[in-house]
């Protein structure tokens, strides 16, 4: 269904400015393998979402993931609702069933049809049926940015009718938990942000960003040699996180483990503890967006609101970095922000009380030759800063460009008047499928695919950029 090689050249974007500017209107991306025409590129998300639909939600893909993922189906049902409205109410209901009593989403859902060694770590390493006030079906213990009460508002803007509204009605209180259970467990420092216990509840796994928390994270890469990788089956070893960063990812899911996934005594020694500006960022904007469903639904909006302003003053006092004019992870082990520029510093933008001055940095930031965010964008926006030593273009998050990154960081400059950096950012994301298919993610430079093809959420967002 897609095409597994792009265009030796992202100035292959430049031929999406119809598509991208006046709706179905035929572009001129001459020696691409992907379709050339907002028609042919709006088929190519729906067979993507269809062919990945598995009874009650969407796989990110056939191959590397064949199970549920907690964000994946945030970002996939506000695609949906473009197309399959039906289904997007069903994406968000099938993972808030497998909520867990603490109130926690986990990031993994495993579907109990598949085989034992369909997916590393599977169910046998996270033993979630062990742990009291787990569902039925077996899932991680981790969570992932709280994206998805936002895809239940915008879902439900772009198909505002009754069986939305009740859908609505339904989440709502399963969204406050999921936001309680943030609040009250994961607050480890007692400033107001969410802490995060591995890598993977970033979503951004092996973003350079941990380097620094991950170094302390005793581990060897010899451990590995006892377990079969999935990922590196269906994908380029090179392009995935080595076998050092997967014993420590595994160390880590294993302390957390051991006790019972409590989070009572973090701070008293859990290996991995840090302040992720994207997982902040995407708490305050959920209470944003509870606030607008609360109106909905007949609940009070006051409270959210409320927490989102503490939310938005607790990231500029603990995360910004004055001198960078970005936001950095703050590392709870040592108390210091990492030095990575990353694009998780770009992603606050999302939050619409963000100060001007603040803002306007991270605009400065974004348009800079660390992310060359522009009206006209020659290359994509890469995942970390693509002047630095250790940028790598190939390996998952430390280069390359992702769709969902870039989406969000679309939101925030439209929410903070920038629509013509916004425009460039959209033609740069419609041109990259437009040229290479609905990959996992692309080359930062060439806008070649990597990763899986035919992901969902690539073919989700394109749908929600097209329809603008």
């Amino acid at each position: 269904m897609t095409a597994d090689a792009g265009p030796t050249s992202v100035d292959a974007t430049a031929g999406v400015d119809a598509i991208a500017d006046t709706g179905p209107t035929r572009a001129d991306v001459a020696g691409t393998g992907g379709p050339t025409d907002a028609t042919g590129l709006r088929r190519l998300a729906v067979d993507t979402l269809d062919a990945n639909w598995e009874h009650d939600h969407t796989v990110p893909s056939r191959t590397l993931y064949p199970h549920q993922w907690s964000w994946d189906s945030a970002f996939i049902a506000i695609g949906l609702a473009q197309v399959r409205p039906d289904r997007a109410w069903r994406e968000l209901t099938s993972l808030f069933r497998a909520q867990w009593a603490d109130g926690r989403v986990p990031h993994i859902v495993f579907n109990p049809a598949l085989r034992v060694g369909a997916y590393f770590p599977g169910p046998e390493m996270w033993r979630s049926a062990d742990v009291p006030g787990a569902p039925t079906v077996a899932t991680s213990g981790l969570v992932q940015p709280p994206v998805h009460a936002l895809a239940a508002l915008l879902a439900y803007r772009r198909a505002p009718d009754p069986t939305g509204l009740a859908a609505l009605r339904r989440l709502y209180p399963a969204f406050v938990a999921q936001q309680r259970y943030l609040a009250d467990r994961r607050d480890v420092a007692g400033d107001g942000l969410v802490c995060i216990v591995h890598p993977w509840e970033s979503g951004l796994d092996n973003s350079p960003a941990w380097d620094e928390p991950m170094a302390a994270v005793p581990a060897e890469a010899a451990v590995m040699s006892a377990y079969r990788r999935h990922d590196t089956a269906h994908a380029d070893a090179a392009h995935r996180p080595t076998d050092l960063d997967y014993a420590r990812y595994l160390a880590i899911v294993a302390a957390y483990r051991d006790q019972g996934y409590s989070d009572r005594d973090l701070a008293a020694g859990h290996p991995f503890l840090v302040e992720c500006p994207l997982f902040n960022a995407a708490f305050g904007a959920a209470e944003h967006a509870l606030a607008e469903i609360a109106a909905l639904v007949g609940a009070d909006p006051g409270p959210h609101r409320a927490r989102a302003a503490r939310i938005t003053e607790a990231l500029l006092r603990r995360l910004h970095d004055r001198g960078a004019g970005t936001f950095q992870p703050r590392d709870l082990r040592t108390d210091r922000l990492v030095s990575a520029r990353t694009v998780l510093g770009l992603t606050p933008l999302i939050l619409p009380d963000l100060p001007t001055r603040q803002a306007d940095a991270l605009v400065v930031e974004a348009r800079s030759a660390r992310f060359g965010v522009a009206r006209r964008m020659d290359r994509p926006l890469p995942t970390y800063d693509r002047t630095a030593p250790d940028f790598e273009p190939l390996r998952y998050w430390r280069g390359p460009s992702w769709l969902n990154i870039g989406w969000l960081v679309r939101r925030g400059l439209l929410a903070h008047g920038h629509p013509e950096l916004a425009a460039g950012l959209r033609r740069s994301m419609i041109g990259l499928v437009a040229g290479a298919g609905c990959h996992e993610y692309f080359h930062p430079d060439t806008g070649v695919g990597l990763g899986s093809p035919a992901f969902s959420w690539t073919a989700a967002l394109l749908l929600d950029l097209l329809a603008e």
